[in-house]
């Protein structure tokens, strides 16, 4: 099937090899303009486009995926079929419409749950066990088209949204080769989504990212690790900003100020112990924190940083 890939960051590399290894004639990639990054800010291609420049696939990247020259260009490319996984942008009815066969988007999530741009993040952050991919028939509202496949992925205890990505670019993979074998054949069937079910998952900013010691430890340690890579769950010490990785829920049984977590001691975010892990009082709990990041400085073991200059127990976070 002749396929116009569309997508940007490392989560659609699986399903854009995918392609190319199942024998897919993928006639072009369609993927975000190259961006400053790192501190010296020079521009980056996609790590879409650079897989697609290693396969010698032509490379669109519009500003906006819009208009006629646009139109005109995938027009030259004559897809049978788009595949969107992660592109970055809502793309027009037209643009929808341009192969003969439509336009199909990869979502990591179980839709109708947690549609919008940050699906993963928000299945750690809100507590979900379970999350998923889903193929579905583009339409013009966001993430409403019909279902073509769903596959189910269990949530481990330990995941990151880095980690968990990972695993769902891959089970994606296998979903959008099955289903477009399945429509080669004319063989699949949708169902449409029910609407009344709909959740949402909106990126993820940084002042959101913010840590809430307040809440319960259980839902904090969710926040950091739906926050893990990026923007980085964060909080405040003397004043500068730090993030923070790797937590655990504290346990009881450990003596002094540990203990007195449970016990209701103290304002929520004072850190209780500082080893080789900070124990932090939360508004219900305790949290140990493996990993952080103080501003400016690479991401290090809790330890490395309390040897440092980092805080000691009865100081608090903000």
């Amino acid at each position: 099937m002749r396929v116009l890939f569309w997508g940007t960051p490392a989560f659609a590399l699986p399903s854009f090899r995918a392609l190319v290894g199942e024998g897919h004639e993928v006639v072009g990639v369609v993927t975000q303009p190259d961006r400053p990054s790192g501190r010296g800010q020079r521009l980056r291609a996609s790590p879409v486009k650079g897989a697609a420049l290693e396969e010698g696939v032509p490379v669109l990247t519009p500003d906006k995926p819009r208009g006629p020259a646009f139109l005109d260009a995938l027009g030259v490319l004559a897809p049978e079929i788009s595949v969107v996984v992660a592109y970055g942008h809502i793309l027009a009815p037209e643009v929808l419409d341009s192969p003969t066969r439509g336009s199909v988007n990869l979502h990591a999530s179980l839709l109708p749950e947690l549609r919008g741009a940050a699906p993963i993040a928000w299945a750690l952050i809100r507590g979900y066990r379970t999350t998923g991919v889903t193929l579905i028939r583009m339409t013009p509202g966001m993430d409403e088209g019909p279902i073509l496949l769903q596959r189910e992925v269990p949530i481990e205890d330990d995941d990151t949204a880095g980690s968990l990505a990972s695993r769902l670019a891959e089970v994606g993979a296998e979903a959008l080769i099955e289903a477009l074998a399945m429509i080669e054949l004319g063989g699949i069937e949708t169902v449409e989504q029910d609407s009344a079910r709909a959740t949402y998952a909106p990126k993820l900013e940084r002042e959101s990212a913010r840590v809430d010691w307040g809440r319960e430890a259980r839902d904090i340690a969710n926040h950091i690790r739906g926050s893990d890579p990026a923007p980085g769950a964060w909080t405040t010490f003397r004043s500068e900003p730090v993030k923070l990785y790797s937590p655990r829920i504290a346990s009881e049984g450990r003596g002094g100020l540990a203990d007195a977590a449970f016990a209701g001691a103290g304002a929520p975010g004072t850190v209780l112990s500082a080893g080789a892990t900070l124990t932090v009082r939360a508004g219900r709990g305790a949290l140990d924190i493996g990993l952080v990041q103080p501003a400016g400085r690479r991401r290090m073991e809790a330890g490395e940083w309390v040897r440092g200059s980092g805080p000691q127990a009865g100081d608090t976070f903000e």
